[in-house]
């Protein structure tokens, strides 16, 4: 195929449909310039609001220069999967909220109670970048779900897959932000589309709803009071002022979308991966806690979940189990016995995160 500014146009055109036949929602083209961008992170990582998130520092500027990253590379395919599983009700938040009011349940961010989102939307965007490679003949490209130094949201922002919402997220006027966002480096010079603009107005429930009040105003989040990150990117032992606020989110926090009005138009995947596995969207913590390393790995097999390893996932869950109490369940006898069983542990790390819990329940000997 002769790359003339007609068949780039129609190769785009092209290019977006094939996204959606191998699963994307919706797929969008941008050019590379994230200059605007750079300034406010650094002054983020200056800041240090990424905490023990040294991946984000590592690479310096490089990450909101694409072309330092891949040489070469002119455009970004980027696209986004939707990923709420397909038997959701219509009214699944007000589910999660029952959810967090109930002291023995283990809230699980939903995105991660089916497979592993980076596994599947790589595959797909393989499956993409091999479509146009199969038009076009050989081209330089290099395909990314969250897996290397790209600013993806400022990048999908530019390509009008949404607007950066308050939180921070991406948000889309017909999906919400219940989506995954993958990226394709490329050399071939697309036509762009147009950003869509923001629509938040003076909305601010994301800021109100945030647990921990780690959205510092619109479009500011400190990472390190983030429950994401204290339960998914914190290795270390979770602050004790920080605990009481975390409730029973033992995976991920959900709260900001979940509030958000733009989530009524959340959209339900295409694609079986995400749906929920093993019960995790209606399991007890108690029930959680029982199971063995083995079992973790066994039954995390292709989770993202199972990358913060048992020990992590121990500790979760016993800060939740310790604040069950202030939520109607102190001294509960299954909840008791289960944090004395695990008193002994072999990591220290868990130990004293058991040993705070059974504070918190009035049950140390």
């Amino acid at each position: 195929m002769s790359l003339s500014v007609s068949n780039l146009a129609e190769l785009a055109t092209r290019i977006k449909q094939w996204g959606r036949e191998v699963g994307f929602a919706e797929v969008r083209i941008t050019d590379i310039d994230l200059s605007a961008a750079e300034a406010g992170l650094q002054a983020w990582l200056d800041a240090g609001m990424h905490g023990e998130m040294e991946y984000m520092a590592a690479h310096g500027m490089k990450r909101a220069r694409p072309d330092e990253l891949v040489p070469g590379t002119v455009r970004v395919i980027s696209a986004r999967m939707d990923y709420l599983p397909q038997a959701t009700p219509d009214d699944w938040r007000a589910g999660e909220a029952a959810r967090l009011a109930d002291p023995g349940a283990a809230v699980i961010s939903v995105y991660a109670r089916g497979r592993d989102y980076h596994k599947v939307l790589r595959a797909r965007l393989q499956q993409l970048a091999d479509r146009i490679r199969a038009e076009t003949g050989e081209f330089g490209y290099r395909v990314f779900t969250d897996s290397a130094p790209v600013m993806e949201l400022p990048l999908a922002e530019k390509a009008g897959l949404g607007w950066r919402g308050k939180h921070t997220l991406l948000l889309s006027r017909t999906a919400g932000s219940m989506f995954f966002m993958g990226e394709i480096l490329v050399d071939l010079p697309l036509p762009v589309d147009p950003p869509t603009g923001a629509h938040c107005g003076g909305c601010s429930a994301c800021i109100t709803a945030c647990p921990t009040q780690a959205i510092l105003g619109p479009g500011r989040l400190d990472a390190r009071r983030c429950i994401s990150y204290l339960t998914i990117e914190l290795k270390t032992a979770i602050p004790l002022e920080m605990r009481a606020l975390i409730g029973n989110r033992v995976y991920g926090c959900d709260d900001c979308q979940t509030v958000c009005p733009w989530n009524k138009f959340a959209q339900r995947a295409v694609l079986p991966d995400f749906d929920e596995r093993h019960g995790l969207g209606s399991a007890s913590m108690v029930a959680l806690f029982g199971w063995t390393e083995d079992e973790f790995n066994r039954k995390m097999e292709g989770s993202p979940i199972r990358r913060i390893g048992h020990q992590s996932w121990l500790r979760n869950l016993a800060v939740g189990l310790g604040n069950a109490a202030a939520a109607g369940a102190r001294g509960d006898a299954q909840i008791v016995a289960a944090l004395l069983a695990r008193r002994e542990h072999p990591s220290e790390l868990v130990r004293e995160h058991v040993e705070w819990a059974l504070e918190c329940h009035g049950a140390l000997a």
